[in-house]
């Protein structure tokens, strides 16, 4: 991810910490969501010369990639750390 990248989904989830600080993703409609991200999502549409469409499916690639990154540094700092041990043959 580029600086720039990280900029732009930094600027989105600023705003929506700002405009949905206690929201939670699982049990509000994604409409409704996607309805109060959509000033800031046309205000970097216009920014970068993009449409609003390409602009919300380049943030959530952005989102998305940063997810994977978190869950494959967090296997690997925690990777054996909740196994069993094995038990020995007897």
């Amino acid at each position: 991810m580029t600086a720039e990248d990280i900029e732009f989904l930094n600027t989105i989830q600023d705003y929506a910490d700002k405009v949905m600080p206690d929201i939670d993703p699982q049990k509000v409609q994604i409409s409704e969501q996607l309805q109060k991200l959509r000033p800031i999502i046309q205000e970097l549409a216009m920014k970068h010369k993009m449409s609003v469409e390409d602009t919300f499916i380049k943030y959530m690639d952005l989102a998305t990639e940063r997810a994977v990154s978190y869950e494959n540094k967090m296997n690997s700092d925690f990777e054996g750390a909740f196994a069993q041990p094995k038990m020995p043959n007897y």
